[in-house]
């Protein structure tokens, strides 16, 4: 980076067809970009950064100029760039943004995004591609958001730019479909990780960081990997409302507060029920849910926390609620937490 360089960083707005689901084109959760047609300008790896694009006006590199994203060569031959995707489980995919952040002269003319399921080894086949997002025409330096209608779950996908260029980010909201395994109903899972589908429906508060990274199945990589609240100068409390991947029973529930150390929580609390039926809607419904939360029986009362630890709470701490799909998770009176895990026994629904 030269010296006196003013980086610039995008900022996006993600709606509200997307922010309901977790961007699941994402490194830290085993996505990767298998295979490209030319990445001469910018690495492929740049295209699903969870960080969002940046830009140094002085910043060179032995390419030319440095851009935060997949960027091909000028195509003299006629055809197309595309990129193959592998996400890092099957997802039924629901939003999609492509992003040219920073691109101005060189941003494709248009992309098309298409999706297909593959097990075992190797890629699917080009037969085996359907249509997610039809060929769009693409702007300079923008979001291009696409609400998506398709119920099948995908495990690939492939990127097309129309002839060449330079796309920022790829961001592809969904829900993860995990198979069950052979002890689901028997053995204790992780029934809240967002690989399994667990998202975040709702929050009082998220001044810092991003809530739903504390559904991750990594560790928090510093204080700004996690779940954090403003300081609170008013009675009350703050909280965070948890989709499960798959209804249960909770047997045991960890608390991790890694790096916060001066505004961990002074203790934390868990409400949850089962939502079936036409309670169901609330799912769709943010204002009602969290209407109908304050009256969600208790799950976990009141327990301490501390600084950068881990808080395990087993059994024993916990109600002896029956089986819940939703949960909403307390602090007292506000701070951070990196990760929430709720392990269970994971049931049939209905």
């Amino acid at each position: 980076m030269s010296q006196g360089s003013t980086i610039m960083q995008a900022v996006r707005e993600v709606p509200d067809f997307a922010a309901r689901y977790a961007n699941l084109a994402n490194a830290r959760l085993g996505a990767a970009v298998v295979s490209v047609t030319d990445e001469f300008f910018g690495a492929r790896d740049r295209l699903i950064r969870i960080e969002e694009p940046s830009f140094d006006p002085d910043l060179y590199d032995d390419h030319g100029k440095y851009m935060d994203g997949w960027e091909s060569r000028r195509r003299r031959d006629g055809g197309n760039d595309h990129a193959i995707i592998r996400l890092g489980g099957a997802t039924i995919v629901r939003a999609v943004n492509i992003d040219t952040a920073f691109f101005t002269g060189n941003f494709p003319h248009a992309a098309s995004l298409q999706g297909a399921y593959h097990t075992g080894e190797g890629l699917p086949a080009d037969s085996d591609y359907r249509p997610l997002v039809a060929m769009s025409r693409l702007g300079a330096d923008a979001a291009h958001w696409f609400e998506v209608a398709d119920d099948q779950p995908v495990t690939h996908l492939r990127l097309d730019m129309y002839p060449d260029g330079g796309i920022a980010r790829l961001r592809v909201h969904g829900i993860p479909v995990s198979a069950p395994g052979t002890a689901s109903g028997f053995a204790s899972e992780e029934l809240s990780s967002i690989l399994r589908g667990g998202r975040i429906l709702g929050y009082n508060d998220s001044h810092y960081g991003n809530p739903e990274v504390i559904l991750y199945p990594d560790k928090g990589l510093d204080m700004g990997d996690g779940w954090e609240t403003r300081r609170r100068r008013a009675p009350g409390f703050d909280w965070i409302i948890v989709a499960l991947g798959q209804t249960g029973t909770l047997d045991s529930v960890l608390v991790d507060t890694a790096h916060y150390k001066g505004n961990f929580p002074a203790s934390c609390s868990m409400n949850g029920r089962l939502l079936e039926g036409a309670d169901l809607a609330l799912l769709d419904n943010p204002d009602a849910l969290k209407a109908d939360s304050q009256f969600w029986p208790e799950i976990l009362p009141s327990q301490p926390l501390s600084a950068d630890a881990e808080h395990s709470f087993d059994a024993s701490q916990l109600s002896g609620a029956g089986p819940v799909s939703v949960v909403r998770f307390n602090i007292v009176p506000d701070g951070g937490i990196s990760r929430l895990k709720l392990f269970g026994k994971a049931v049939s629904a209905g």
